[in-house]
């Protein structure tokens, strides 16, 4: 059974950018009918920022109750993960229920369709719903891709087939397990790991790259990886699983790239995230399905082999801009501008100063390009990193738990990158985000006045060597 639909504009997608777009829309009075197979609200809330956050959160107080002892008197600390996964469960995702956001977007006069949808031409989505019945959705103005990604999981021997966690699987468990392999080392299985240890699971985390966080600095990888090891995480770097093996007895085998083996009673495979093109049926539209992504002008229209296509919109993972809640939201930014106030266009332009932060503790936050990433686009550039300890009196009086650092990199006199770690890495982060989206002179930065004694206040510390270090030609 077939039915149709026509509509100003198709959100294909109800993440936090989609449901941006659709909300927006809505309430501005424009026809909108948005689709999602998923929850509405997407990965963050149910599986994501939202829950790993809480679980974040609970695994910092136990860290910090732990560090009472020689700080300010004597502490037992017992984890408990049961009052984690209930919030979670109760007031996170109301027990992964989506009928509140359903409700919203409707209350604003936005049409749902629940069902998998996929493009037959530019301005046609055909959506299967869970019954099977076909609704033929046709925009007049605008088709908005807002899909996401999901986890990626590696062609590894012995895999498929076994019980292994991605973080749905794991965010939705109520209970931990005893033992946990984490299969990739970046800021999803950082956190995960470092969260769960300090609740007393076993963990070994394996990462392909020479490092943990291989997106980033390097002395933020290595800085982690000393902090696990300290709170007794088997770090294992620059290697790959090579085989997996499980039994309902011993649970999993991973035998690594090197010939050594760990064990652990589950399995988590957190490496990265993939774009599937392909199940949007994107060819209809002119483009290679196979990529990885869409590729996107500056105000996110879908490119094409002839160039942009009028009416076709992507935003947020399937974008290529950054896998990232506040890049989605930004983009549903720039795509509702476009589509209410065209005589206005907002340009998408997250990328010469995105920011990210890794909540692990310390907390790693980065905005703009890596030392390495400048070198690569022929920027003559000087860097320094300094240990937050010695960058900020603040971090010096804050131990035990001041593992940090700040970094700079510096080209032509502004700041084209820099990273925080620290307690609050995330947050420092904000001062150097502004500057290096501003282009903010460092010389006006030495200028500033910064509050004594605060964790920001390293920044100036660190701007202060910047002249004792030689351009690094590219």
């Amino acid at each position: 059974m077939r039915t149709s639909i026509t509509t100003d504009v198709v959100v294909l997608g109800l993440g936090p950018g989609g449901g941006q777009v659709a909300e927006d829309l809505a309430s501005a009075g424009v026809p909108v009918v948005g689709i999602d197979a998923g929850l509405v609200g997407g990965e963050c809330p149910y599986w994501g920022c939202v829950p790993s956050k809480r679980m974040i959160r609970a695994a910092s107080a136990l860290a910090e109750a732990r560090r009472v002892d020689g700080l300010a008197g004597t502490s037992t600390v017992t984890p408990d993960w049961a009052p984690v996964h209930a919030w979670i469960r109760d007031s996170a995702t109301d027990d992964w229920d989506d009928r509140v956001a359903v409700e919203r977007l409707e209350a604003k006069g936005g049409t749902f369709v629940r069902g998998r949808g996929r493009f037959d031409g530019p301005s046609t989505v055909v959506v299967t719903t869970p019954t099977g019945h076909e609704v033929v959705v046709t925009a007049t103005r605008a088709v908005v891709v807002a899909t996401g990604s999901v986890a990626a999981v590696p062609p590894v021997e012995g895999l498929a087939g076994t019980p292994y966690w991605t973080n749905h699987e794991f965010v939705e468990s109520p209970d931990l397990p005893a033992s946990l392999v984490v299969l990739g080392g970046g800021a999803i299985g950082c956190e995960i790991t470092q969260a769960v240890a300090r609740f007393g699971v076993t963990v070994t985390i394996v990462e392909y790259a020479d490092r943990l966080l291989a997106l980033e600095e390097p002395e933020a990888g290595a800085l982690l990886a000393e902090v696990f090891a300290a709170e007794g995480i088997d770090v294992r770097t620059g290697v790959a699983a090579a085989k997996v093996e499980h039994t309902d007895g011993s649970g999993f085998a991973v035998t690594l790239s090197d010939g050594s083996v760990v064990h652990g009673e589950r399995l988590l495979v957190a490496t990265g995230r993939r774009v599937d093109l392909a199940a949007l049926d994107a060819e209809t539209l002119g483009v290679d399905a196979g990529a990885r992504t869409f590729t996107v002008d500056d105000t996110l229209r879908v490119v094409g082999p002839d160039g942009p296509l009028d009416g076709v919109f992507a935003i947020g993972d399937c974008a290529g801009q950054g896998a990232f809640t506040h890049v989605a939201v930004h983009h549903a930014r720039v795509v509702t501008a476009s589509l209410l106030q065209p005589a206005e266009p907002l340009a998408s332009n997250p990328v010469t100063a995105m920011p990210r932060v890794t909540f692990t503790d310390p907390e790693i936050g980065a905005v703009g390009l890596t030392a390495a990433q400048a070198r690569e686009r022929g920027l003559r550039v000087r860097t320094v990193s300094v240990p937050l300890a010695s960058a900020a009196t603040r971090g010096w009086i804050h131990g035990p738990g001041n593992e940090g650092l700040i970094s700079v990199v510096e080209s032509d006199g502004v700041l084209v990158g820099a990273t925080s770690a620290g307690p609050t890495g995330g947050e420092v982060l904000g001062a150097l985000s502004v500057a290096v989206q501003g282009r903010v002179p460092v010389a006006e930065l030495r200028r500033m006045v910064w509050a004594y004694p605060t964790m920001h206040r390293g920044i100036e510390y660190v701007l202060s060597l910047l002249d004792a270090t030689d351009v690094e030609r590219a």
